[in-house]
């Protein structure tokens, strides 16, 4: 005959349904905790941006997607850049230099929406993402610009 314990409800409970009654319990708190974990809305594009600026943070790796707000001259100090103005939805710009000496140049103009990944470097005026292209080396990693459905690195 197996034994029983009371429980403090009164009632009693055999022994091993306690203890799987227990891991149900947390199975399900697991399960409920998952589900929410899965529901919960992504952070925006370009959240990542925004957080590397309030910290005035460096050589972080960044992915935004945007509007185009100002198409710039080229870069040609050194390496030669495309350069322009990225509208996050929140209204944050940053700007865009693109490595034309290692990837294709993008044929966009002001007003379209890029997906833009690469480092982002922080000053005052909304910071710089660049490395948008892949790094030959394997050294660093890469970036890219997605416009119009092509990916650019």
């Amino acid at each position: 005959m197996m034994a029983y314990r009371s429980h403090r409800s009164g009632g009693a409970i055999r022994p091993d349904s306690a203890r799987a009654l227990h891991h149900r319990l947390q199975a399900a708190k697991i399960a409920v905790l998952a589900g929410w974990i899965a529901c919960a809305p992504a952070p925006p594009a370009g959240a990542s941006v925004e957080r590397a600026f309030a910290a005035r943070a460096s050589g972080v790796q960044v992915e935004a997607e945007g509007q185009i707000d100002r198409l710039l001259e080229d870069d040609r100090e050194g390496a030669h850049h495309q350069r322009f103005v990225l509208r996050l939805a929140s209204g944050h710009t940053v700007l865009v230099a693109h490595n034309l000496d290692l990837a294709g140049r993008i044929p966009a103009r002001e007003g379209e929406r890029v997906t833009v990944a690469g480092e982002y470097e922080w000053n005052p005026k909304g910071g710089v993402i660049h490395w948008t292209h892949r790094d030959a080396r394997g050294s660093h990693p890469g970036g890219f610009i997605e416009h119009a459905g092509r990916r650019y690195q």
